[in-house]
């Protein structure tokens, strides 16, 4: 699976936990490697075992850092409080921030490039500008 499908399933992931609620997920994320993709077309649905144990280690450090990954963002955000925030871009900054700071194996600038394509896809209109201009500010630090 490329790292790009592997990033998608995760910020679908992250994204559930906005409505889940952290106590609901652990049943949430089983479900999710089992139960079929409705978008299979759009991304690469076939988890391999070394794909989903990736993908399930990077969720529970991101779940786990949230609060500290939600200070960075926002300081990184002037003018902007993450409860202000739509809960795509949240999602998006949370698990670009990470990448950005605690994942040596992934380029700052590929963790930029590849949130700002999941706003595009997934956000509003200004949504990638926004994450780009928020993980510029984080990555300038």
């Amino acid at each position: 699976m490329k790292r790009q499908d592997v990033r998608e399933h995760l910020f679908r992931l992250l994204f559930r936990l906005e409505f889940d609620g952290m106590a609901d997920m652990t049943e949430e994320t089983a479900y999710y490697f089992v139960a079929p993709s409705e978008e299979e077309d759009v991304i690469d649905a076939r988890f391999g075992e070394a794909d989903r144990l990736y993908i399930l280690k990077k969720y529970e450090n991101i779940r786990a850092d949230r609060e500290k990954l939600d200070e960075i963002i926002n300081d990184a955000s002037r003018g902007w409080d993450i409860h202000r925030m739509g809960k795509v871009e949240l999602t998006i900054l949370r698990l670009a921030v990470y990448e950005i700071l605690f994942d040596d194996d992934i380029p700052v600038g590929v963790a930029i490039d590849q949130a700002v394509e999941l706003a595009k896809k997934y956000g509003q209109d200004e949504s990638s500008a926004f994450v780009n201009g928020i993980l510029a500010n984080i990555a300038r630090r």
